[in-house]
């Protein structure tokens, strides 16, 4: 009862909260329903990843002792890149069995109209690229296999995109992680895992800095 009074819902964006209270396979689980499942679209899926990378020893000693630094990374990258891999997948044939469907859906708690446009948008520009650059854009990176999917992108093609897109972006954020707080910790005696949110943050405003832009590149200018 007491666990349930100090829960606050801004812990779920939070990534440390998901690493203390499930470990590696919930970070599985968030990876997979970032880029599977609609209501994935909040969740903290490149500061989850960066704070993953420096926690990944003691993750990977939760499952399996290894005795080495560099495998654990390995195994965290692995890993997560399969879920990331499977969710991508998913939301592809998601895509593929809804054809224009979800176009004509009302808007629910879990699933916005707004989202699914932008991510069609940003598809049209890039094409089949829009794979592997949505990875490194929140919400859009929920969204685009299931468009990829909805305007009949071919599978083999699909599968070569999200293969590539998923193992360099959780690679350069979870090998970021790893690497950024052992070069702080060993030259400067600084901790990030004492300033995570800050971290958090910084991250947080580069992520979503291209989405912010361009929505207001779009908004038109008043006149006076």
């Amino acid at each position: 009862m007491n666990i349930l009074l100090s829960f606050d819902w801004m812990q779920l964006l939070q990534p440390q909260f998901y690493i203390e209270h499930g470990g590696f396979w919930l970070i599985m689980f968030i990876i997979f329903a970032e880029t599977g499942l609609f209501i994935g679209f909040f969740l903290p899926g490149d500061s989850l990843l960066f704070v993953a990378g420096i926690y990944s020893q003691k993750l990977v000693e939760s499952l399996y002792k290894t005795n080495s630094d560099f495998l654990n990374l390995m195994i965290i990258i692995l890993l997560i890149t399969l879920a990331g891999f499977i969710g991508n997948e998913v939301g592809y044939f998601i895509g593929r069995r809804s054809g224009k469907f979800l176009f004509n859906k009302k808007d629910t708690w879990y699933f916005k109209q707004k989202h699914l446009l932008q991510a069609k948008e940003f598809y049209d520009k890039h094409g089949g690229g829009a794979i592997i650059f949505a990875r490194f854009l929140p919400i859009v990176r929920t969204f685009a296999p299931i468009i990829a999917g909805i305007v009949g992108m071919p599978k083999s093609k699909f599968l070569v995109f999200n293969l590539i897109g998923c193992l360099a972006w959780v690679f350069l954020m979870v090998a970021g992680g790893h690497y950024l707080y052992r070069f702080f910790l060993e030259n400067y005696h600084f901790d990030l895992t004492k300033h995570l949110e800050v971290i958090v943050l910084i991250l947080v405003l580069i992520t979503t800095a291209p989405v912010i832009f361009k929505m207001l590149k779009k908004t038109p200018n008043k006149v006076h």
